[in-house]
């Protein structure tokens, strides 16, 4: 699958099926795609926990609040992404300059885990939404959470969807 195949055949996964556990070697491998992505001046300030059995389950149950995220509950792995320190350099430019890279460096890590695990054949859904106390302590985690990964092989039903995107020239500019 190349490049633009992952991009066509990626989307948020939002039924799983709950038979279907996934390989640990399809876990490695998307964990070592994940551990080569790159991030500001190398520093990968981020953390990545693995959550599997009763941790996903309860991490799960952590990114349902208020009615949202249902879907979770049948993802067998759980992918929780938490903040982690900068190299000095990275911290220095960061606050120099006023950008985030720590959020820029998650987006991409979560891109490359995303990726991989189309390749592998599995389902994804990046979530926002959840509680950061309630997953920190199932994981004991000391830094905030920034993103949750649901991981797993897609219903039947899940069938994929077709994307609403703006029209190319509504997105991108060319200047000379």
């Amino acid at each position: 699958m190349n490049f633009h195949e992952i991009a066509l055949n990626r989307q948020s996964c939002r039924s799983y099926d709950p038979d279907k556990a996934v390989d640990n070697e399809k876990i490695t491998s998307i964990l070592e795609s994940a551990r080569i992505a790159p991030s500001a001046c190398n520093s990968q300030p981020y953390n990545i926990t693995v959550c599997k059995g009763d941790k996903a389950k309860a991490v799960a149950k952590a990114t349902q609040g208020m009615g949202m995220n249902k879907f979770t509950e049948n993802a067998p792995v759980m992918i929780v992404i938490s903040e982690g320190a900068y190299v000095k350099s990275a911290a220095i430019g960061s606050k120099i300059k006023g950008n985030d890279y720590r959020s820029i460096d998650i987006g991409i890590v979560s891109a490359y885990i995303t990726a991989e695990a189309t390749v592998q054949g599995l389902g994804t859904c990046i979530l926002g939404w959840f509680d950061d106390s309630k997953i920190r302590n199932i994981c004991d985690l000391s830094t905030p959470v920034r993103l949750v990964i649901s991981l797993g092989y897609a219903s039947a039903d899940d069938n994929l969807r077709n994307k609403k995107r703006k029209s190319f020239d509504e997105l991108i500019k060319t200047v000379e």
